[in-house]
């Protein structure tokens, strides 16, 4: 069976909220669930692509922490909640950061293979209402098997660590030789980067701004990124506090992701499809990777996965315009570049999550769209976005404009 091509026919997104967990009505999305962000896009994605509910053969959510209002009935609750015609089959995915890359994964997969012409792959999270951290374990929303944190045959596995995002941070970089400046550095990067983007109007184009309620009864069009700071400067995140190792650390807020909310949508479908519609494409998906790593160091895992896109298409890192590699640390991105060699002026040249955010399940979703969207404003041809997993994984994904 010869593999068919599969190409991103549009690509919508939510801004992303700062998440606050201990102080909800400070994230500007408070009042809405991350289901409510995800099927606010759903029927305009459909409209501006010409689409109809009717036409899609498949329908992908991911979600890292699909628990308590997250849970989708096996996908099937976005279906309802967006008035799409019953006859569209639904998929709940978990990859935890990159389950929104995994929709598009099994998306492109459907396609390419004949199964599906068109599916509709999505992310979402609402690390306010629903967040990550011990909460979830207390009150046995989500429950391990204790054996894994008690008993010594899996002792190798390291669960307080590997349980911990910002631990299996700390220790990628204690085994660097990249310093604490140099993660700083990084997080100021994104962003002035994404300052930048925001002020030349480049993300007007793929966010969809929505009126989202207040706590003083307000209502506030809620249209751009709300962790970006303006006046982010090195000496500000030399200032920050370890988090996870106060006495000898380097994981601070300024070098690590902040928590968000928000939700992202890709369209994939067939070239023919694409062009009876009448649609140009944003571009094609050419391979993707994944791969799985010492969870303890899960920030290592962008690395083999992207590796395995590019040996599965054969091509280069040389062969990459422009990267999107998750910031959901800054060592994560710099540990890619070191042991990838790639070029500093390619990578999240719009910033990234250290500034835009991290939506866990959203994430995928959109380090894919944005790419696209470099590209075409770029008129570079292929790029790659990748990402680390909590519990060593990572994934790849590359694309070409066309």
């Amino acid at each position: 069976m010869s593999m068919r091509e599969v190409v991103i026919a549009g690509y919508l997104r939510t801004a992303q909220s700062r998440a606050r967990p201990k102080d909800p009505e400070r994230d500007w999305f408070h009042a809405l669930r991350a289901d409510d962000l995800l099927c606010a896009l759903l029927p305009e994605l459909l409209e501006r692509t010409g689409m109809r509910g009717a036409d899609l053969d498949d329908f992908l959510v991911g979600c890292a922490l699909g628990v308590a209002e997250n849970w989708t009935f096996g996908g099937r609750t976005p279906i309802f909640q967006a008035n799409l015609p019953e006859t569209v089959p639904a998929r709940f995915l978990d990859q935890q950061c990159g389950s929104g890359m995994a929709a598009i994964h099994m998306g492109y997969l459907e396609i390419a293979s004949g199964y599906a012409d068109t599916v509709l792959a999505c992310g979402m999270e609402h690390m306010t209402r629903v967040p990550m951290g011990p909460t979830l374990f207390e009150n046995g929303t989500i429950s391990m098997n204790p054996a894994l944190f008690t008993d010594d045959r899996y002792d190798h596995w390291d669960m307080n660590t590997t349980m911990v995002m910002g631990r299996t941070a700390e220790k990628l970089w204690k085994q660097s030789t990249f310093s604490r400046r140099d993660m700083d550095a990084f997080g100021v990067r994104s962003h002035q980067l994404a300052v930048k983007a925001r002020e030349q109007g480049f993300f007007d184009g793929e966010i969809l701004p929505l009126d989202a309620p207040q706590a003083d009864g307000t209502t506030l069009r809620v249209d751009r990124d709300q962790a970006v700071r303006d006046n982010a400067d090195l000496d500000g995140m030399a200032g920050l506090t370890p988090i996870f190792d106060k006495e000898n650390g380097g994981i601070t807020a300024g070098n690590a992701s902040p928590l968000n909310s928000g939700a992202a949508a890709m369209l994939l479908m067939t070239r023919e499809r694409a062009a009876e519609l009448g649609i140009q494409p944003l571009g094609a998906i050419r391979s993707i990777g994944f791969a799985g790593v010492d969870p303890t160091v899960m920030g290592t895992a962008p690395v083999p996965a992207v590796r395995m896109a590019l040996e599965k298409a054969g091509y280069a890192v040389d062969d990459m315009d422009y990267w999107e590699i998750n910031e959901a640390f800054a060592i994560v991105v710099l540990h890619a570049m070191r042991q990838l060699g790639l070029p500093a002026g390619r990578i999240n040249v719009k910033g990234g999550g250290l500034a835009l955010g991290h939506a866990m399940g959203a994430t995928g979703v959109r380090l894919v769209g944005t790419l696209a969207r470099i590209l075409e404003a770029e008129q570079g041809r292929f790029g790659c976005a990748a990402s680390c997993i909590g519990g060593g994984q990572g994934v790849a994904t590359i694309i070409e404009r066309i």
